[in-house]
């Protein structure tokens, strides 16, 4: 039995600032991650989906990265601007924002085999 429909982890690492890949924790994965979280409160959706953040997901120097389960679609450069659009495009009507696709084959494998 699962608890939630879709899981949505908002990448909130934090590398030394001298790291050439950076981290999403100093691009504002923080301040993605209560957009989120705002927006799933504000629909009423707290109880079919849930926004954490997470640790590295080794993806940084796409950031801010965000994966989405079950599906596990992987999301890079996002920003507050984005949130609306994941949620509604993504969480809520099962199509993903492909704009927002990290295009990296590591994290398009589904994509490239289909």
């Amino acid at each position: 039995m699962k608890r939630f429909e879709k899981h949505i982890f908002i990448c909130e690492n934090v590398r030394p600032d001298d790291n050439p890949r950076g981290s999403c924790g100093q691009k504002g994965g923080s301040l993605v991650k209560e957009a989120f979280k705002q927006k799933i409160k504000t629909l009423g959706l707290n109880a079919e989906v849930r926004a954490n953040t997470c640790g590295c997901l080794d993806a940084c120097e796409f950031g801010i990265t965000v994966v989405v389960y079950p599906e596990q679609v992987w999301y890079g450069g996002v920003k507050i601007e984005d949130v609306d659009e994941i949620i509604n495009s993504h969480i809520i009507n099962n199509k993903p924002v492909e704009r927002l696709f990290i295009k990296d084959k590591r994290y398009t494998k589904d994509l490239n085999e289909s």
